[in-house]
């Protein structure tokens, strides 16, 4: 059953333009709505604490209005929740970007508002590594779904249940789960360690060089170099960090930017010298925008 927990509010200011039903249907990582009722529904663990919090977030024009159901530090889950929605970064410079590049500009003219969606933290993002790895999406997003129904919490928000994955501590708390092979388990245990040594740290992980954090990051069981850049790329709220990993990037590239072949790395980052400080954001709009061209 849900769990009954202490009720709040809080609010985050937003600088340019932002749609939160564009956040909200973006669709990515174990996150998969087709419909968009006004309420964004969050459910998640803290950043470094053993507790979940479940969030609703609505929008009203310039603002986000979150209603908090859990105990915690209402400043740090608020801080969390705007990290999550890519609403702690200037729009007002992110639209600058896109109107100074044509190919930018076209496509940010679909969805002014949109901006990318992120894994509520380092340790969920590795955590939905090791589940969806040599799966079908579709198939991670249900067995996390059932993992975090199973040995997680469960909040009522805004009239439907959504309930957040287990705590470092209730996962180390996990022998078997049916759908799960055998050798996962130890990865994630391993991960649920390296959460309580300060590994997964946000703080952390933001203050040295992302390629050095994607580096550190493979000494997890399970994480390779593409798992490693998902973690840091999306997890931490980074704005301007560009991945050579993403084959889907590469083409959308070569399509958008009229070449005549896929671009290698050093093209790609040419390329994307004219997204800084917005790199990351400028590779995941191409991706998720490019279909409504």
């Amino acid at each position: 059953m849900p769990t009954r927990d202490p009720i709040r509010t809080a609010r985050i200011a937003l600088r340019g333009p932002y749609d939160l039903a564009e956040v909200a249907l973006m669709g990515f990582g174990h996150r998969d709505e087709r419909s968009f009722d006004g309420v964004m529904r969050l459910a998640f663990c803290v950043d470094g604490e053993e507790q979940q919090v479940g969030v609703e977030v609505r929008q009203s024009g310039g603002e986000l209005d979150l209603v908090v159901h859990g105990d915690g530090d209402l400043d740090a889950i608020t801080a969390q929740v705007a990290r999550v929605v890519s609403a702690d970064a200037d729009g007002v410079a992110w639209d600058a970007v896109c109107a100074a590049d044509p190919v930018l500009a076209r496509v940010h003219a679909i969805a002014p508002g949109f901006r990318p969606s992120n894994f509520y933290s380092p340790y969920e993002a590795a955590v939905w590594s090791v589940i969806s790895a040599r799966r079908a999406r579709a198939q991670g997003i249900a067995l996390r779904r059932r993992i975090a129904e199973t040995h997680g919490r469960s909040f009522e928000l805004a009239g439907r249940t959504e309930a957040a994955l287990p705590t470092p501590s209730q996962l180390l708390s996990i022998s078997e789960f049916p759908g799960l092979p055998a050798d996962r388990i130890p990865r994630l245990h391993a991960i649920a360690n390296a959460a309580h040594q300060g590994q997964l740290d946000v703080d952390r992980l933001r203050a040295i060089d992302p390629e050095a954090a994607m580096i550190d990051l493979q000494q997890l069981p399970g994480i390779g170099p593409f798992y490693s850049a998902l973690i840091v790329i999306r997890s931490l709220g980074l704005t301007d960090v560009l991945s050579l990993h993403e084959d889907h990037t590469r083409e959308l590239v070569r399509e958008h930017y009229r070449l005549d072949h896929v671009p290698t790395d050093d093209e790609l980052s040419t390329i994307a010298e004219a997204w800084r400080p917005f790199r990351t954001w400028a590779a995941v709009t191409l991706r998720a925008l490019s279909s409504r061209a």
